[in-house]
């Protein structure tokens, strides 16, 4: 069994939560619990690093569907970062590939929302 693991901090550009190892319906609700207890502001942009995603079960994609109402309900932005290949298949399979805007890592992210409009 892989463990699985949840870190959250706070940026400038917006809080970013980072999810490693399995999310499946097991650790969802821990994931979802991480969710909820984010605090981001207008004009911020939410960032899920799911560069050490192993796995992910329509739970996992259910949790990350959360967080991207969660942003939007509180006018921020959502990135996802380092999106493994496997979930990148998986999401345009079910008509989620456009969904989430994506970057390759957490820092990317948060670089592009900082970037002015037009550079």
């Amino acid at each position: 069994m892989t463990t699985f693991t949840v870190l959250t901090s706070d940026t400038p550009a917006g809080p970013v939560l980072e999810l490693a190892g399995d999310l499946d319906d097991a650790t969802a609700p821990l994931a979802l619990q991480a969710v909820k207890a984010l605090t981001p502001r207008a004009g911020q942009q939410v960032v899920v690093d799911l560069t050490g995603l192993r796995f992910c079960d329509s739970s996992g994609i259910s949790t990350l569907i959360a967080a991207h109402n969660l942003a939007h309900a509180a006018d921020a932005g959502i990135a996802l970062a380092g999106v493994p290949r496997h979930l990148t298949r998986t999401l345009a399979l079910v008509g989620l590939g456009d969904f989430f805007v994506t970057h390759p890592t957490a820092a990317q992210a948060q670089a592009a929302w900082a970037e002015p409009p037009g550079e």
